[in-house]
């Protein structure tokens, strides 16, 4: 069985490159994917999450994904977020590697949105937003810049100011000015894109700040009871998601638009099968405002592990 440690995948990895393999893997069929979700009180406060991931091609492969989420962990010595990825043969079930997961989601994490933003975001685009200075927002950064290389400038918001400065300081992509902000209304009104991965349970990107011709990229909350965005902005935007199947009736974001009665699930115009096989149903106007809800899933972490099996083994 193969061992893919995390320095390993880095050394394999570019984000062009894994965003078209993405492209290329959502032409395939999923055959079944599920989730388990379990949560406890955490000492802390709030609460630790342990969430399993499986998805599964007949005949091809099977993988799953072990993730725990303990955010007291955060500007500790260990991430909130930490996984294990296992990947097996799908005609005879043997194991087949052995992966880090935690790694895996950061690099799948952020090439499913700029997939997403690869079809949606103005091709134009010079000023990206970034909501969140986590370990993930470096990395969306990256990716958001390899979709669309035109951005000159990245502005960041972060509850804790002095962890957006970090980041601004680390200039996570050469030749990109960074700055912190601790205005986010108006880090948001003055971007192209604006992407969001927080663990925020109420709004923090509102609808009335969008302006047209804006890609909004959504991708922390992943439970009921988490949202990034107000029901405005999806009133406002084209909306489209990563998989229906892990989205719909699960993300907080989605569900309270509904609840309200201002938003429905058919307005949804793609996720990203329907666009890697058909395109966006409607051309972009210049002043549409589009929105992408990150929400992940198992199908995303079999293509990923399967991508880094690939450039490990020479292919």
């Amino acid at each position: 069985m193969n061992i893919i440690d995390a320095a390993r995948m880095r050394a394999v990895t570019s984000y062009p490159d894994l965003v078209e393999w993405l492209r290329a893997s959502h032409l395939d069929t999923i055959d079944a994917m599920d989730d388990l979700l379990m949560t406890q009180p955490a000492a802390a406060g709030g609460a630790d999450t342990l969430l399993i991931r499986a998805a599964w091609q007949r005949g091809k492969q099977i993988g799953i994904k072990l993730i725990t989420v303990f955010p007291a962990n955060a500007g500790g010595a260990l991430p909130s977020i930490q996984a294990v990825y296992m990947l097996f043969d799908g005609e005879n079930g043997q194991p087949l590697a052995s992966l880090d997961g935690t790694e895996l989601t950061y690099w799948k994490t952020a090439a499913d949105s700029a997939l997403g933003a690869r079809f949606l975001a103005r091709e134009d685009a010079t000023a990206l937003c970034m909501i969140g200075a986590g370990a993930q927002a470096p990395h969306l950064i990256r990716a958001h810049c390899s979709v669309r290389p035109s951005i000159e400038r990245v502005t960041i918001w972060n509850r804790t100011h002095a962890k957006a400065e970090a980041l601004a300081a680390a200039a996570p992509v050469e030749g990109v000015a960074f700055e912190a902000t601790t205005d986010i209304e108006a880090a948001c009104r003055g971007a192209d894109v604006i992407t969001a991965a927080t663990a925020a349970e109420a709004p923090l990107v509102l609808g009335e700040w969008l302006q047209p011709g804006q890609h909004l990229d959504l991708v922390g909350g992943y439970k009921p009871e988490m949202r990034e965005a107000d029901t405005e902005a999806f009133v406002r935007a084209r909306v489209f998601v990563d998989a229906r199947e892990t989205t719909v009736g699960i993300c907080g974001d989605l569900l309270e638009p509904v609840k309200e009665g201002r938003f429905s699930a058919d307005r949804i115009e793609g996720d990203l099968f329907d666009l890697c096989r058909d395109g966006l149903p409607a051309p972009r106007a210049d002043g549409d405002v589009t929105l992408f809800k990150n929400g992940g899933g198992g199908h995303l972490d079999l293509m990923t592990a399967s991508y880094y099996v690939d450039r490990v083994s020479g292919g």
